[in-house]
């Protein structure tokens, strides 16, 4: 018997409430037949000139619609409120969640039978997926793709290299001139950032969680076949409205597990423990910060990248993109896991063939033996913190110094060029109040900027620490996510200047040599209130936004509800 279609309640309705449905749509110019059986399929749009990684979505769409019409379904666009890593303030995790609520209640509110996501920049690929898990119905994804890579006075770049431009500045190596030069070679075409930062991350999760079609991750935006994956994908969703393929049915633990395997192959951004989180968590799969370390022990790193490698999106592409780098981890992943296009993830990356071993290495001759994410632990992040040993130096992966603290990111903008500043190459850096309650929001500025007089003097790197993120374009010795954060009055909250901090990656560990009295008897003497904002989202957020290690999402909006709408007013 075939299974009635969701927008039936809509469309399929007699009398009043189907004219005032059907008559409204048709002032678009839309016949009869359109809603007569046809699956309705939700374009689920980020397009926003203000979003510049997914300003060609428009026409990303349009090839879409044309897989869907083709499939016999029926396509309807919609947007919904676009993050922009590059200009929106104070930061873009800031509205995450918001996004997400965002696209949940557009889903389930109108009359769609199956969802197709378009994502682009970092949070939009996360928040789309957040809020299409809560009501999962039969959902696809398209990313936008990388931009091509940037290129330079005969150099290959991209967005690592704006760390490496922003030092260059303040020890006068190149004057403002050259940098608006090098802005333009740098991004030369559509699409997010080049490198294997987040958003490319972030395409690559969806792509081994089994949300995309083979080979999503890695087409550049401008490449046609781009194009191509679009409309296949469009063509896909119809199937899957067919044969009832809902999220659930594919975000299993076993699928979770696919993607933190692989996120440790490629190098993948530090904010992928948030978002499969926060992910996780509105799916209904369980999930913790010890996961993320459990599964990479034997798993190196063999996608040569930037910022952990050399290259590039476009040549990982080349190279034979993310479907190559799965079937190296083939003794590793859950072979049986399902994917959107019916088959098992297995006989996806089954026939795929790597062009370039020095870009995807084997698991056998790896370009680094260590790769992933690291989970720490220890007397001054009780619930954990995250670091990328990929990124970092060899050589400061144990390292024990004193600690230069900063209460805050203004604070650290004042003083951090400082000359008085007591600061040396051994020092660690200690920034607080940038977590998801305190900044807040928790923006990218945990690899802070080095001081001009250690840069000076050919300093490259220091151990840096905060309860804030780093982008994933970001590299160096940063340890991230401290939690709890600083505002909660934990341990990290009461750290001094001069306390001796150990940073200890193999043993992971992150100590500070205090006594547990000495603590106590601090965090007694701290009096520091909670952020307050009496007013709208913000208020909403700092309320009710968890800490890193549970994935900052809202805590009422853990498990998913469903597609069913509670009243009807017709």
């Amino acid at each position: 018997m075939k299974a009635k279609l969701r927008s039936s309640q809509w469309f399929g309705r007699t009398g009043k409430d189907g004219f005032i449905y059907r008559a409204w749509m048709k002032n678009q110019g839309i016949p009869d037949y359109e809603f007569s059986d046809k699956p309705i399929i939700g374009i689920c749009n980020t397009w926003s000139e203000l979003t510049p990684c997914n300003a060609h979505f428009r026409e990303l769409a349009m090839s879409v619609k044309r897989g869907v019409s083709e499939a016999g379904g029926f396509p309807v666009e919609f947007p919904v409120m676009s993050l922009g890593e590059t200009l929106i303030k104070p930061t873009a995790m800031l509205y995450r969640n918001l996004v997400s609520m965002d696209v949940e209640e557009s889903i389930r509110a109108n009359p769609l039978d199956g969802v197709v996501l378009l994502c682009g920049c970092d949070k939009t690929t996360p928040s789309l997926v957040m809020g299409a898990c809560s009501v999962d119905l039969p959902t696809i994804i398209v990313s936008g793709g990388p931009m091509l890579t940037g290129r330079h006075r005969g150099s290959a770049i991209g967005t690592s290299d704006v760390w490496r431009y922003h030092d260059s500045i303040k020890e006068e190596k190149i004057t403002q001139e050259e940098l608006i030069s090098i802005e333009s070679a740098m991004c030369r075409s559509q699409g997010h950032c080049a490198v294997m930062g987040t958003a490319s991350t972030m395409a690559c999760m969806v792509e081994a969680l089994g949300l995309s079609l083979p080979g999503n991750a890695a087409i550049p935006a401008v490449d046609a076949r781009r194009k191509v994956l679009a409309q296949l994908s469009g063509l896909r969703i119809v199937e899957m409205v067919k044969q009832n393929i809902t999220l659930s049915s594919i975000l299993t633990r076993k699928a979770f597990e696919n993607a933190i395997i692989s996120n440790a192959a490629i190098g993948g951004s530090t904010n992928f423990v948030l978002h499969l989180l926060a992910i996780a968590g509105r799916i209904g799969v369980d999930l913790s910060l010890d996961d993320f370390d459990n599964l990479v022990a034997r798993i190196p790193l063999i996608a040569n990248l930037q910022p952990s490698g050399k290259y590039f999106m476009e040549d990982l592409f080349y190279a034979g993109g993310l479907p190559a780098i799965l079937k190296e981890l083939d003794k590793f992943l859950h072979k049986d896991c399902v994917t959107v296009n019916g088959k098992t993830i297995k006989e996806n990356y089954d026939k795929s063939e790597c062009f370039n071993r020095e870009i995807i290495a084997t698991v056998e001759e790896p370009f680094n033996s260590i790769s992933g994410i690291v989970i720490l632990n220890g007397n001054l992040c009780e619930n954990g913190a995250v670091i990328k040993p990929s990124a970092a130096t060899t050589a400061l992966m144990h390292h024990t110094g004193e600690a230069v603290v900063f209460e805050t990111i203004e604070d650290y903008k004042a003083r951090i060029d400082d000359p008085e500043l007591k600061v040396d190459e051994n020092s660690i850096l200690v920034l607080k109040n940038v977590g998801p309650v305190g900044y807040p929001g928790m923006p990218e500025v945990g690899n802070m900027g080095l001081p001009k007089k250690l840069l000076d003097k050919g300093v490259s790197d220091m151990v840096r620490i905060s309860d804030g993120r780093m982008s994933g374009t970001g590299f160096g010795t940063v340890v991230l996510h401290v939690s709890p954060e600083a505002v909660y009055g934990g341990n990290f909250s009461v750290i001094q200047n001069g306390d001796l901090i150990t940073l200890d990656v193999l043993n992971r560990s992150l100590h500070v040599h205090i006594s547990d009295e000495e603590l106590t008897q601090r965090k007694k003497d701290r009096a520091q209130p909670l952020p307050v904002s009496d007013r709208g989202y913000v208020n909403l957020y700092i309320n009710n936004v968890e800490q890193a290690h549970q994935g900052v999402d809202f805590k009422f909006l853990k498990g998913k509800s469903g597609s069913d709408v509670v009243r009807d007013s017709h």
